[in-house]
């Protein structure tokens, strides 16, 4: 037990001796330079050295875009991005559903305990917000009330409600899709529609009846279907992943006409809509609440 102590103990002090390192000359022997140095020192030394790069590349990285040289970065990030933001738009989606859902089900009760109803308001900031109106009669309901209620020219029925009845079906169109907005209408940098962030494999709808008069695959835009709705309006639905409709089928308002695009290799593709009127490109949004 002794000789195993004395063993460590000399193999401490080793440890810790410092040794003398020359560089001689070759030609005449003589001594050019020397250090002394422990095996401690060595180790505490290494060690140091690790630490400084580990600081410097952690400072590299943190502060600076040496990352976008490493080949394949890039493209991993903009997956991370597009990820991000399907993830957020299912989250907002599902929370607006619920939230509609939540209203709708405290009405029906105030309704059957003969409350008035409340009205919903979403702030356009954060749809998560939202206030409880009371939906009270005023006088300016009561008088436009009478005037829908009568036969005059705002009457619900009658002449002049099949009359408004018609223009307002032949402008009002349905959203194709549930997204968010990326890419407005720009003429000037060749922009001839809007682009739509919406999830991986979502409904796409008519926005009105029509008749599809071309479906087909192009490299740019993947499938896309040419619908001729009413008043010389031609709409075309870009990059879906698999159409639903045949050229020559007519179609109705909101019928499910095909799927966003879908792809496991690559970041989706936003979903595209051009609208035509009389051969002239025209803003969606002019014509579609989305």
């Amino acid at each position: 037990m002794k000789q195993l102590f004395n063993r460590i103990t000399a193999a401490w002090g080793n440890f810790f001796r410092k040794r003398r390192i020359e560089v001689l000359n070759a030609t005449d022997r003589r001594e050019e330079w020397y250090v002394h140095l422990s095996p401690a020192g060595l180790v505490a030394a290494s060690v140091s050295i690790v630490l400084i790069l580990f600081v410097i590349i952690l400072t590299l990285v943190a502060y600076s875009p040496v990352l976008e040289l490493l080949p394949g970065y890039r493209t991993e990030a903009n997956r991370s991005h597009e990820s991000l933001v399907q993830n957020i738009i299912r989250l907002d989606s599902m929370e607006r559903v619920m939230n509609e859902m939540i209203t709708y089900n405290q009405n029906i009760a105030m309704i059957m305990a003969g409350k008035s109803p409340v009205e919903r308001t979403v702030f356009s900031s954060d749809s998560s917000q939202m206030s409880r109106i009371l939906v009270m009669p005023s006088v300016e309901d009561s008088l436009l009330r009478a005037q829908m209620e009568g036969d005059g020219p705002y009457a619900l029925v009658g002449d002049g409600a099949a009359s408004r009845r018609a223009v307002r079906e032949s402008i009002e169109l349905v959203s194709p899709v549930e997204g968010i907005i990326t890419d407005h209408f720009n003429i000037e940098e060749g922009r001839f529609g809007v682009r739509i962030a919406a999830s991986s494999a979502n409904r796409v709808t008519a926005i009105d009846d029509g008749s599809v008069i071309a479906s087909q695959w192009t490299p740019e835009g993947g499938y896309q279907l040419v619908v001729q709705h009413r008043n010389s309006l031609i709409a075309i639905y870009k990059n879906l992943s698999q159409p639903l409709v045949s050229t020559g089928q007519m179609i109705r308002s909101g019928e499910l006409i095909g799927y966003t695009y879908e792809s496991e290799a690559e970041a989706p593709k936003p979903f595209e809509l051009e609208l035509w009127n009389n051969g002239k490109a025209v803003d969606p949004e002019g014509y579609i609440v989305f």
